[in-house]
């Protein structure tokens, strides 16, 4: 559906000024003589042409929660066998209008269209009332996909031979050389926002902190903030202060991504930004100007403890996991610590790893031996051994390799 809600309807449904043609009562709204009834009669019969009621759904259960609200399962009424995904819009810290980050959303997820990026029905709100204070929610509707990546990587009965691990990197490489092309940056790659459905197709997820970028032609550099990015899938240029980025801070995502398909939990996990570095360093090797000729430009550079003389061992620690020579190699063409020597979305699809046997092969089948949902939000919490160490998990003693893939016990 062609999403024409414009920020002006929404933000009128907010504050208390909803428009300009006249109220229930024949008064203009915006007359100094309205009176508050007057005012409140007029938000909760005020007509929205764009922007449907969300009693058309019911709700089934809360899928997620983090600092961007809560999504939950809804049914669609007027058709019960059909799902959706609803993402409510944090509206706490406004006191009139609508959100400029949800705006942003809204009008990049309208721009995208395409097999491997979630996939925006309508918005839709609750019915300004004297209940709600005469301030109506509004949520994003999305199809619904019945599963996150970080919620099957949690489930131990959950194996990905290594035809279904390159399907799933092929998906996340095509959405992000999609968007990529379309000069939008995700700026929060991580396992929880890669959605996939019960037949297989894979979903970037969750566009919040999302922006367009252009690369700018009278060389004044871009002034983007560097606080984007889960901390455990934050690039090393993020972390050193880096603002005038692009496409690779989501490849090194990509990379993390990757690796875990193997590792089943994040494999650098760091309790703060320096930590993260440490980390970083000790896989992929000290960061240094004889990697990273620009790297002293940046303004953390001199100012972080920036580990000295560490190899970079990302083929030597990940081989136990991967055991596909041609995944090693990917993954360390992705964890390159120079962004501008970082593989790109389309150099990445024509590795070998994709071309090779075993080819990238349909997930559907897999994961129809699983009628559950799994989603991050309603796994299990995280083990205490892994969050101890912080660090990439190493192969447990007692491993069952089924067809490439190697399955951690816990």
């Amino acid at each position: 559906m062609k999403m024409q809600t414009s920020s002006r309807d929404l933000e009128h449904n907010q504050n208390h000024h909803p428009g300009s043609s006249g109220s229930a009562t024949g008064t203009h709204p915006h007359s100094t003589t309205m009176n508050m009834r007057d005012k409140e009669k007029y938000i909760e019969t005020f007509l929205f042409p764009n922007c449907d009621l969300t009693e058309k759904y019911e709700k089934v259960t809360k899928i997620g929660q983090g600092t961007f609200g809560e999504v939950f399962k809804a049914r669609d009424k007027s058709n019960p066998k059909k799902f959706v995904a609803m993402k409510k819009v944090l509206m706490d810290n406004e006191k009139e209008g609508f959100p400029i980050t949800a705006l942003r959303e809204i009008r990049i997820l309208q721009l995208l269209k395409h097999e491997n990026v979630v996939n925006l029905i309508e918005i839709c709100r609750t019915q300004a009332s004297q209940h709600n204070r005469y301030r109506s929610t509004f949520y994003l509707v999305f199809d619904f996909c019945e599963h996150d990546l970080a919620g099957l990587l949690s489930n131990v009965n959950v194996k990905f031979s290594l035809g279904e691990i390159k399907k799933v990197v092929q998906q996340l490489l095509n959405g992000l050389y999609y968007i990529h092309s379309n000069k939008i940056l995700h700026r929060d790659m991580k396992a929880a926002n890669v959605l996939i459905t019960k037949n297989g197709v894979l979903k970037l997820a969750d566009f919040g902190l999302a922006r367009a970028f252009s690369t700018n032609k009278s060389g004044v550099p871009n002034r983007f903030t560097n606080r984007v990015v889960t901390l455990w899938y934050r690039p090393p240029e993020l972390l050193l202060g880096e603002r005038n980025y692009g496409p690779p801070v989501d490849l090194w995502g990509a990379g993390c991504i990757m690796a875990e398909m193997w590792t089943r939990s994040p494999i650098m996990q760091g309790n703060s930004e320096q930590h993260q570095l440490t980390l970083i360093s000790q896989l992929c090797g000290s960061i240094t100007p004889a990697v990273w000729p620009t790297v002293e430009t940046l303004d953390l550079y001199k100012k972080m403890d920036m580990p000295q003389k560490q190899k970079r061992k990302v083929k030597e620690r990940l081989t136990p996991y991967l055991k596909d020579p041609y995944a090693c190699d990917l993954l360390d063409k992705l964890l390159v610590l120079d962004p501008s020597k970082r593989a790109d979305a389309d150099t990445a699809l024509n590795h070998d790893f994709f071309w090779t046997d075993p080819m990238p092969c349909d997930l559907g089948k897999m994961l129809g031996n699983h009628t559950t949902s799994m989603f991050e939000f309603l796994a299990p919490p995280r083990r205490a051994n892994q969050m101890r160490h912080h660090s990439m998990p190493r192969p447990a003693a007692s491993t069952i390799t089924d067809g490439g893939y190697q399955d951690r016990v816990f």
